[in-house]
């Protein structure tokens, strides 16, 4: 029987998740920076453990949300960073820091749709895990959580798979929006972002845990709406651009034929 107790706490402009056990702790994904603080004093205040308990920060994707406490977590508590097995960073070369820049500013445009009162979310570009993760690894030193590859979102999302409870946590990779489901932003491989949904449905898993939708049991018919309705093109800063740039020419261009 697991020993393990999931808390969700409500994180900067997401949801953050501790997996609980007697002797040690693990944090689902390595949030805002601004959250670090908030995780930390869970732990040593409503816990009562020492923050060292901390032994595992995973990171599911490089965004602001998702990366941006790792290193302070690291160098706080001295827990393992642990990460997909990538060997290229997200925010590479001169285009991935500036993508970095926009990144941060999305995530303080969602913090002020949210109400919340702005914080300094700048955290490194590049990450630095101590142990990096394939398909099917365990994370380490917890084996009841299994590693899964679900990448679509970027190219390195992981979610991770409770295996007693068969509850799984897959970051953004299902959104829920007040009432509604959407698609993350950006979508970086819509086929591949289809088969990783397909992947999280085929597990049957007991609850979904996400970032931005707390915790849900979502039935099979729901998993085939979410597929069908998954973007099919490409959702990206650039695409959205060059999209709009084609649209205003495609109108200019039947606004100037209709006048003639």
């Amino acid at each position: 029987m697991s020993l393990c107790e999931i808390v969700r706490l409500e994180g900067y402009i997401q949801s953050t998740y501790l997996a609980v056990y007697p002797d040690k702790i693990l944090l689902l994904d390595g949030g805002c920076r601004p959250d670090v603080a908030m995780v930390l004093n869970y732990i040593a205040v409503n816990l009562q453990r020492p923050v060292t308990d901390l032994k595992v920060v995973m990171v599911t994707h490089m965004h602001p949300d998702h990366a941006g406490g790792a290193h302070k977590f690291r160098e706080k508590t001295g827990c393992l960073v642990v990460s997909a097995d990538k060997q290229h960073q997200w925010y590479s070369g001169f285009g991935g820091r500036a993508m970095h820049l926009v990144d941060i500013n999305l995530a303080h445009y969602v913090a002020k749709r949210q109400g919340r009162s702005s914080k300094n979310l700048y955290y490194p570009a590049h990450l630095k895990p101590d142990v990096k993760v394939k398909d099917g690894d365990v994370v380490p030193e917890f084996d009841e959580w299994q590693v899964l590859e679900t990448p679509g979102h970027t190219d390195r999302d992981l979610s991770l798979f409770h295996v007693p409870s068969r509850q799984v946590y897959t970051a953004d990779l299902i959104i829920k929006l007040r009432h509604k489901f959407v698609a993350p932003f950006p979508i970086y491989d819509p086929k591949v972002y289809i088969e990783s949904l397909q992947r999280i449905k085929d597990l049957k898993p007991s609850k979904v845990m996400m970032a931005h939708g707390g915790e849900l049991v979502i039935d099979e018919a729901t998993f085939e709406s979410l597929i069908i309705q998954a973007p099919k093109h490409p959702r990206t800063i650039k695409d959205t651009i060059k999209h709009k740039l084609l649209w205003r020419k495609e109108a200019g261009f039947s606004i100037r034929k209709h006048k003639h």
